[in-house]
């Protein structure tokens, strides 16, 4: 079987729970491996930070359509989560702020949406 092949069955055998886990996984090693760089590395640290801000971005627009069925109150903290993000982004990016509260922020999603987890 392809690689390409492989991807695709094992997207397709993946909850939308398991594919987020995956998927904040997948940015939170970007944000730590980009934490790691140095800070004249603007473009490595950037991307990063776009990566992330782009999936809370996505979350928060998913929050905000009437046909989500996530309880309100979760969808409205998802939102606000996703506006400080991005404003933590941005603060990072001039060198005000550091990533470790995005990436505490991300492993605790992760903590939620990990398999055998209750939360939602």
């Amino acid at each position: 079987m392809s690689l390409k092949a492989y991807r695709t069955t094992v997207a397709r055998a993946e909850s939308p729970r398991e594919l987020e886990y995956r998927l904040f996984g997948d940015v939170t090693r970007s944000l730590i491996n980009a934490s790691r760089l140095a800070p004249d590395d603007i473009a490595g640290r950037i991307d990063a930070l776009d990566w992330n801000r782009r999936l809370w971005s996505m979350l928060s627009t998913d929050c905000a359509l009437p046909s989500n069925q996530l309880p309100v109150e979760l969808r409205a903290n998802i939102i606000s989560l996703s506006l400080w993000v991005n404003r933590h982004s941005s603060s990072v990016m001039r060198g005000e702020e550091e990533f470790d509260p995005l990436i505490d922020l991300n492993r605790t999603i992760m903590q939620g949406l990990a398999p055998g987890s209750d939360l939602v």
